[in-house]
């Protein structure tokens, strides 16, 4: 469903009301209940053997496999594994990151569950954030998709901070790729035919090479997809992973012409992690920037977001990565 202005939003079907979601889930009992039947419907993989048959121990509160016997806990083999935190406490998490617009820091939601430990919810959230990109790094982009490069400021350590050189305000920023997978759609009052976005990711980089460039394509872009660029020396490579590479000079009519998508995404994440943290460290860039494009993609799911996070919860990536 397209965007009907130039602006990438996620409409008011994203406030939900959280008394709504008080009602469904008063207490832990009734969020193990949800969390188990959503398990069930994507499906118990044994750790052991692989087999996918199993059957519940109601006094054990396991599931057992049907072909070794080999137990699974309610939370095993998802991003809840290992973790002390009651699974309610989890389940308000994941509404408050859901239901708000942008997001919500965990000093926040600290203040919101009333915890002592920041640690506790700060990792919490961390494994959340994981959920989201790993679910979509499931998919690929298709269609016609426009990549292209954004800096985006992040805190430096001591040690690195001695290391730069004077005039390299670069090297205090940290190069993110960035793709939107776009399409022609005719507007049925004016007829007059423009590009609407669809879908997005974005890839933190550790260097500009187009080795590097080559592995996020292979890995982001279906091979039938039609890519728009600029003219960067690091994506000389592209066209061998994909139908056709358009690329054009770097300009500010190229910019509005061929990759309008890209660089609204890119000034909408820097305003919406500007405007919830202070300081975000360079190795926690890419969880903040999953959290932001799957709330992006998902942007008409309205309070059904709830619903693909617990599944997104649920997967097997611990042990699964096949």
């Amino acid at each position: 469903m397209p965007v009907k202005n130039k602006y990438l939003s996620y409409r008011k079907i994203y406030d939900v009301n959280i008394i709504k979601f008080f009602e469904e889930f008063p207490d832990d009992q009734s969020c193990k209940e949800h969390f188990k039947l959503v398990r069930e419907k994507e499906g118990i993989k044994c750790k052991r053997c692989g087999c996918t048959k199993h059957y519940w121990l109601k006094a054990k509160y396991q599931w057992q496999c049907s072909k070794c016997d080999f137990r699974t806990t309610l939370r095993s083999g998802t991003m809840m594994e290992n973790a002390k935190l009651p699974i309610r406490t989890w389940y308000l998490a994941m509404a408050f990151m859901s239901f708000s617009k942008k997001g919500i820091s965990a000093t926040e939601l600290q203040r919101q569950l009333g915890h002592k430990r920041y640690e506790s919810i700060w990792s919490m959230m961390h494994r959340i954030r994981q959920a989201m990109g790993q679910r979509d790094s499931l998919y690929s982009l298709d269609g016609m998709v426009e990549f292209d490069e954004g800096y985006f400021s992040t805190e430096t350590s001591e040690r690195e901070k001695q290391n730069l050189k004077r005039g390299r305000g670069s090297q205090k920023q940290t190069n993110v790729a960035v793709m939107a997978e776009s399409t022609h759609l005719e507007d049925i009052e004016t007829g007059k035919t423009g590009k609407h976005c669809r879908y997005f990711k974005m890839r933190v980089l550790e260097s500009h090479s187009s080795e590097e460039i080559d592995q996020v394509v292979e890995e982001s872009f279906d091979d039938k997809c039609i890519v728009f660029s600029d003219k960067s020396t690091s994506y000389v490579n592209i066209s061998e992973y994909v139908e056709v590479h358009v690329t054009e000079k770097s300009s500010k009519e190229t910019t509005v012409k061929n990759l309008p998508w890209v660089h609204i995404a890119i000034s909408n994440a820097k305003r919406t992690l500007l405007g919830i943290y202070h300081k975000i460290k360079g190795k926690y860039l890419q969880l903040y920037l999953n959290e932001f494009c799957y709330k992006l993609n998902r942007r008409y799911f309205g309070d059904r977001l709830f619903d693909r996070l617990a599944i997104a919860m649920t997967d097997n990536y611990w042990y699964n990565n096949e």
